[in-house]
């Protein structure tokens, strides 16, 4: 596209605006970069633009900031209920983001990767994967982790490949897709943003209604939030799962032992689980998509298998911190859903103790309470969520109840005994007393070192 003269709002002064904003600014766009903090606290933000000519509005979202703009573009972020987003509908102004126009951009092949659970794990195993086969220069890993790949897509070239993360605030606005879109799963998630499952799972979906007949889908079999989907599929389906695909389908499952290809007819086996170095069943599922995704791509079977090998998971993911006092202490702040907590938990046979808490997303807690009431020797509960979960583990269970991820750490040194597994698998978002989940595992390994 000619963004030539193209008067552009970008709303959200983070990573991915910062990205956009650069891109099209760079393309002779006229680019307003608004977001609600004041300028005061955005001086990295205006720094990292100061080079080019972007007009910042800043401190609140005024109506008239729309006043002669062609493109609306809000960072992932921000939601469509945000009067400024509405009242551009309103007035017909069309919507856009940093990941649609990476697509409208890109000139090499794409594989796309979403779901409620498990994203980031499967995206940087098969960047991997395609870094084995295809070489360092010519793959690409980014999106919703990373470097937003806008800010380095002049240098992608057409044989290239790259890997894109997709979150549900990136779809829910996205008109086009990747030639690999992936779902992984879909299970309760960011009801706080989306209000109801169905609005949830509709954003997720158009990783697959966006796509064109020539485009492969890669489901999840076991979810059926995921293969749901299959019959919205322009094009071919593959699958991944415990079990073996039907005769007639490909995909990727486990055998045995044995994590092998199906082509249809017959099974490739391509290494044994016990090469796999992540624990837990939501992670063998990580790896069996990304086998399956890496079957869609035509991605060469010892390619795949050597970054199984050697992938050892990303930070904050199920994350060793350190042995301490005869117990192992695992960091999986990543688990911002009660969901994503149940998983943690069930990859551990040894007695836990457990942190969890942070701030709910108006998510269902019955589940997990369950689950830690069976598994969990005892709960520490921290931040803005540590009431409601409480309410929904009942009398009888093992609790102490902090008002920081810090007394969280103190509480949890004074119950644990050896042979233990104490684990942060919070269960809410970080955002009650952190920038994100990263920074609250960065905080948990620091306090667990110090101990």
């Amino acid at each position: 596209m000619d963004w030539s003269g193209v008067k552009v709002l970008v709303i959200g002064a983070a990573r991915q605006g910062i990205a956009l904003a650069r891109y099209l600014a760079l393309r002779g766009a006229r680019v307003t970069l608004n977001d609600q903090r004041p300028a005061e606290l955005l001086a990295e933000a205006r720094a990292a633009l100061a080079d080019l000519p972007v007009s910042w509005a800043c401190g609140g979202h005024p109506i008239e900031l729309l006043d002669g703009i062609d493109l609306v573009c809000p960072s992932g972020g921000v939601p469509l209920t945000l009067p400024l987003i509405v009242e551009a509908l309103s007035r017909g102004i069309p919507l856009s983001n940093d990941s649609q126009i990476f697509l409208e951009a890109c000139p090499c092949r794409t594989i796309g990767i979403t779901g409620s659970a498990g994203k980031t794990t499967t995206t940087s195993l098969v960047g991997r994967m395609v870094a084995q086969a295809y070489g360092e220069r010519h793959t690409w890993v980014g999106g919703n982790i990373g470097t937003p790949l806008l800010s380095v897509v002049d240098q992608m070239q057409p044989d290239d490949l790259a890997v894109v993360e997709l979150s549900s605030f990136q779809l829910e606005i996205m008109t086009c897709s990747v030639q690999i879109a992936v779902v992984l799963n879909i299970t309760p998630n960011h009801l706080d943003r989306h209000g109801t499952m169905e609005a949830y799972r509709l954003a997720k979906s158009r990783i697959i209604s966006q796509q064109t007949p020539a485009d492969i889908a890669v489901l999840g079999r076991d979810d059926p939030g995921a293969w749901s989907l299959a019959s919205q599929a322009p094009g071919k389906v593959r699958s991944f799962g415990m079990q073996r695909p039907p005769q007639g389908e490909t995909g990727a499952y486990l055998e045995g032992e044995q994590v092998c290809l199906w082509d249809g007819q017959a099974a490739h086996p391509l290494l044994p689980r016990r090469l796999i170095r992540l624990r837990g069943e939501h992670n063998l599922l990580n790896v069996l998509a990304a086998c399956a995704i890496g079957e869609a791509a035509g991605l060469d079977e010892q390619s795949m298998r050597l970054a199984i090998e050697a992938f050892q998971g990303e930070p904050h993911r199920l994350e060793w911190v350190r042995n301490w006092h005869g117990a192992a202490w695992y960091n999986d702040s990543i688990a911002t859903a009660p969901e994503r907590s149940m998983a943690a938990i069930r990859s551990f046979e040894e007695p836990l103790v457990l942190l969890a808490g942070g701030r709910d997303k108006n998510l269902p807690w019955d589940d997990f309470a369950q689950l830690v009431r069976q598994r969990v020797e005892h709960v520490v509960l921290f931040g803005e969520a540590a009431q409601k979960i409480a309410a929904a583990l009942g009398p009888g269970a093992a609790v102490t109840l902090c008002g920081n991820l810090e007394q969280a750490v103190v509480a949890a040194a004074r119950v644990v005994k050896p042979g233990d597994v104490v684990l942060l698998a919070p269960g809410g978002t970080s955002f009650d007393e952190f920038k994100d989940f990263e920074e609250r595992g960065e905080c948990f390994r620091r306090l667990v070192m110090q101990l």
